[in-house]
């Protein structure tokens, strides 16, 4: 039996794999304000009541697996930086394994993410894929035949991090014209405002009021219903992903990319169009080495089932 542990910066949730499905979810809160020990011992009482949720105790369990913000290395299960918890070299599988006596795995939350889907959702029938998430940033993780690829010390597939627009706008890392600076929601509610005040007859005012109302949703909502404005918003918005899908698909020609996080949930209004972009402009023709270009599937679980997973190949 492998739990699977989500960490993220006000909660963590797990479950119990088995068989291919999630038994005894549980959650628990977090808080930045507690040390690494606090958090250590949350976790490990969150592991417990997971496994008595399924009429098992710690005593059954085989590992655990963990995915945890930040930068990690998962040869040793440290955390070497979490920004949000200014965690510095925390030796995180290492703490959780004091309070739970059992193996532990720790990976970065965007790599679980990656290989959940790989293994049990929009993935699973493809050796190589991409999952990219679109929410208040752009993360991800790599598949290549069908081993997680996590770069030198597992420092590697920062994708939000590529350069799509030389002397753009300045990113939290430092550096301008980064790819999630275009093609995270926070990119695509930014284009939306920037867009209606320059048109103030725009349908986004009516559907946001202000500016400061839009979401995610505003311009796909309001181009579905023909507004000039919007579909501009969303057309541009296409170019600036479809330009990071083709720089990644390029670099690794995956068989499938998965979009998950809250844009992703614009279903074929998002890749459709988005496949138009994408497809005449990879190097080799979509033709001859088939891409897919797919929603993810397994939501906020993906985490929990691709941590779990991770544990498991290490075991």
């Amino acid at each position: 039996m492998i739990i699977g542990v989500d960490l993220g910066g006000m909660s963590a949730k797990a479950a119990v794999l088995n068989k291919n499905t999630l038994g005894g979810k549980s959650r628990v809160v977090t808080n930045a304000a507690d040390s690494p020990e606090q958090t250590a011992i949350s976790l490990a009482k969150l592991c417990a009541e997971t496994a008595e949720k399924v009429g098992k105790s710690l005593d059954d369990v085989q590992a655990i697996g963990i995915g945890s913000p930040g930068v990690v290395d998962s040869a040793n299960g440290s955390v070497v930086f979490w920004s949000n918890y200014n965690w510095h070299d925390v030796p995180l599988a290492e703490l959780v394994r004091k309070y739970t006596g059992k193996p532990v795995f720790v990976t970065n939350d965007a790599n679980a993410a990656a290989l959940g889907e790989a293994k049990f959702g929009a993935g699973k029938k493809y050796m190589s894929s991409i999952l990219v998430t679109l929410g208040t940033g752009v993360g991800g993780g790599i598949i290549i035949d069908g081993k997680l690829f996590e770069g030198f010390r597992s420092a590697g597939t920062e994708i939000g991090h590529m350069v799509i627009k030389q002397d753009g706008e300045l990113c939290t890392c430092g550096r301008r014209g980064c790819f999630e600076r275009y093609a995270s929601a926070t990119g695509l509610i930014n284009m939306t405002r920037r867009e209606m005040l320059s048109h103030p007859d725009s349908a986004m005012w009516k559907r946001a009021v202000t500016p400061e109302g839009a979401d995610g949703t505003t311009a796909f909502a309001c181009a579905r219903e023909g507004d000039e404005t919007a579909k501009r918003v969303v057309e541009e918005y296409i170019s600036y992903l479809g330009e990071g899908v083709v720089n990644l698909v390029n670099l690794f020609r995956p068989e499938a990319v998965m979009f998950g996080g809250g844009i992703s949930a614009e279903g074929e209004n998002l890749l459709a169009p988005l496949r138009e972009y994408v497809y005449p402009r990879i190097y080799v023709s979509e033709t001859y080495a088939r891409l897919d270009l797919i929603r993810a599937e397994l939501g906020n679980d993906a985490g929990i089932y691709g941590a779990a997973q991770f544990a498991y190949e290490r075991l």
